[in-house]
């Protein structure tokens, strides 16, 4: 925000968690004061239930790109998921590969019937590359490549290949934001409790009270199903808590792993640094034009 104020910027969410109405305090979602200040894109664009995907975020995100430079001002794409950021600045076909609902909802069947373990093996088997680079519980994105990989005999990974063509991408200058790994996982560890003080624990409740089913990949998502298990009385609170702080210590290591394999971003440590700071800093870099 200090960055796009003194930039003439709008922001363009690229957080896959914070597109979904009603997932405020968890998804640590910009405040509405803090959005009349700055024009902040694809935020509450969709309800808890809806299956957003890559290419859905896409092509909403290259339209709100193309609205704000037609109102003269600069974009900044700010969020930690990778799989977002990606597809748009590198110009990614991956978000293009074709969908098949009838497929998709047989892969999801099978994998509430048999588990993401049985399916991350089956990956394995076709697409050995995306296997090794997904969790094996992460459901989600392995049912996506089994959709690929059926309805166009072609893996994931090489569509990933394709999409590593330099010429395809964007021109954008790319930070990140980097911390030392103690006061990164102390920074954390205050945040959730944080967030609990604000009405987490209540923001879940509502959630589960106006229909949302807790399998839905949205309340699976971090921070969430933890709060989940602890309302259903498969946890005590502070179980609950300690169990988000340690995950999301482990998704914050992740991202780093992510983040460090592109070479174009810039990394900035912000130590003892105010954003006005960090926003000066990354202006010095920016070509005036």
């Amino acid at each position: 925000m200090a960055l796009a104020e003194r930039w003439n910027a709008e922001i363009i969410n690229a957080d896959s968690m914070q597109i979904y109405v009603g997932m405020d305090i968890g998804t640590a979602k910009p405040t509405y004061e803090e959005r009349a200040r700055i024009p902040f894109h694809l935020l509450n664009i969709v309800e808890p239930d809806v299956q957003f995907t890559v290419s859905a975020w896409k092509l909403r995100a290259e339209a709100a790109f193309q609205e704000i430079v037609e109102r003269g001002k600069r974009v900044i794409v700010c969020g930690g998921t990778g799989l977002y950021i990606r597809s748009l600045l590198d110009n990614w076909t991956l978000a293009q590969t074709p969908e098949n609902p009838e497929i998709r909802a047989a892969l999801r069947e099978e994998l509430a019937s048999a588990g993401a373990n049985a399916l991350h093996a089956r990956l394995q088997y076709v697409d050995g590359v995306t296997a090794r680079r997904l969790h094996p519980n992460d459901g989600v994105r392995i049912v996506r490549a089994l959709e690929v990989f059926q309805i166009t005999g072609v893996p994931l990974s090489q569509w990933s290949v394709q999409d590593d063509d330099p010429s395809r991408r964007r021109f954008a200058r790319r930070f990140g934001l980097s911390l030392p790994r103690p006061e990164l996982y102390a920074r954390i560890d205050a945040r959730v409790l944080q967030m609990m003080e604000a009405g987490f624990e209540s923001e879940v409740r509502t959630l589960l009270e106006k229909g949302v089913p807790a399998n839905l990949a949205a309340l699976k998502s971090l921070g969430y199903k933890e709060l989940v298990a602890y309302l259903n009385r498969e946890s005590d609170y502070q179980t609950a808590v300690e169990t988000i702080q340690q995950n999301t210590r482990r998704y914050a290591k992740r991202q780093q792993t992510w983040f460090r394999a592109d070479p174009l971003i810039e990394w900035l440590d912000v130590s003892d640094r105010s954003p006005i700071d960090v926003a000066l800093q990354i202006l010095s870099k920016i070509p005036s034009e």
